[in-house]
């Protein structure tokens, strides 16, 4: 059989060829640079650089049209070159200092860990998670920490008298924590809620509802938010002149077998409570569980009131009436503050209002109606569906 070139047996049609370019031949494609990315963008080379460094000197306009070039060019930041250039790893580590568990359990921490790691990305930033609730975990992050891997630290949950932070500003490391740093308020920066002003108007919620036995589950005590919101807690008996009761104050650990450890231990000495101000709402879903078991009604025998308004809240039974703190934002500067702090500006702690909102674990109208004969109250302005 004879083979003609370029013919395939059996067929009257030749078949298409492809030259193939040897590898010692091969061009490779020029990687795009700054220069490239700021002439596409029609600003300086200066401007693009304070762009991709997190700089916050930079016109809105100027911004998007860097990162509009950047994606234009397909332009990609060279880490090495720019840590040797920089002094920095282009890199912020948010750090959970309490039980791996509560990363999962607790939505408020997943919350503000996709707000933090959305907003390190729009700053070309990379996010290093790190959970430190033992000891040994301490230990590693803060060797970690200290080794110049990270620009920065964004400290969640932490507890007064804890060396960790301590011993971060002592190396020199940025950090921003999200609520009050107790103890380290002049040299860390922080963003919180307005825990105490958020208690109070849960409290006094319950008041105008008629409520007097009022109890309270807090926050472990060497936590921000745990003292704050029990002051708060105070503040509003205060200002109804109810007495303060030591008995009605328990303490849990922000989880949710906590919570349910602190409702039975409320049970057991105050068994008339006829209100409970929970200053988490995955605490509360505890308390609530308990007082179900107990066959106390809620809102009717005792109304409850958490605090976060996480996503757990509206699927409970009964909806739970709580405290809105706006995490999205908490995270948003968080981020922003770890920049100016990588930058060498001074701490700075910035407060963000919070929001009651009446659902039916507290709902004004349902808790008075078994205690009134008048006509029925009007909605309040905050109840939600």
């Amino acid at each position: 059989m004879t083979t003609i070139p370029g013919v395939a047996p059996g067929a009257g049609a030749p078949v298409p060829t492809r030259r193939i370019t040897p590898p010692d031949q091969v061009v490779p494609r020029k990687r795009p640079t700054i220069r490239d990315v700021a002439r596409e963008a029609g600003v300086s080379y200066a401007t693009v650089s304070r762009v991709l460094n997190g700089r916050d000197w930079v016109s809105p306009d100027a911004a998007q049209a860097v990162r509009a070039a950047i994606a234009r060019t397909g332009y990609t930041a060279n880490p090495h070159a720019r840590s040797l250039a920089t002094g920095r790893s282009g890199s912020i580590a948010f750090l959970l200092t309490e039980p791996q568990h509560l990363l999962f359990e607790d939505p408020n921490f997943s919350i503000l860990l996709r707000g933090v790691a959305e907003a390190l990305a729009q700053r070309e930033l990379t996010l290093v998670l790190m959970i430190a609730g033992t000891p040994d975990e301490r230990r590693r992050a803060l060797t970690y920490l200290s080794g110049g891997h990270v620009d920065g630290v964004l400290v969640v949950s932490s507890h007064s008298g804890d060396p960790l932070l301590e011993q971060l500003v002592s190396a020199d490391v940025p950090v921003v924590a999200c609520g009050r740093a107790l103890g380290h308020e002049q040299v860390i920066s922080s963003v919180a809620a307005d825990d105490c002003a958020g208690a109070r108007s849960a409290v006094a919620h319950l008041i105008a509802a008629g409520r007097r036995r009022i109890a309270t589950i807090t926050g472990p005590l060497d936590t921000s938010g745990g003292v704050d919101r029990l002051d708060g807690y105070r503040d509003a008996l205060r200002a109804a002149d109810l007495p303060l009761d030591d008995l009605l104050i328990t303490h849990g650990d922000w989880s949710r077998d906590g919570g349910a450890a602190a409702m039975r231990a409320l049970l057991d000495v105050a068994p008339d409570v006829d209100g409970v101000f929970v200053a988490s709402d995955l605490m509360a879903a505890g308390a609530l569980a308990v007082l179900r078991d107990a066959g106390r009604e809620v809102p009717g025998d005792v109304a409850v009131v958490g605090f976060d308004d996480s996503g757990l809240a509206a699927t409970l039974d009964p909806p739970l009436a709580t405290v809105r703190q706006p995490l999205e934002r908490i995270s948003d500067e968080m981020v922003r503050l770890i920049s100016e702090r990588v930058a060498g500006r001074a701490p700075v702690s910035v407060t963000i209002p919070t929001q009651l909102v009446v659902r039916a674990s507290a709902d004004l109208p349902a808790i008075s109606a078994r205690r009134r004969t008048g006509p029925p109250e009007p909605d309040h302005p905050n109840r939600a569906t």
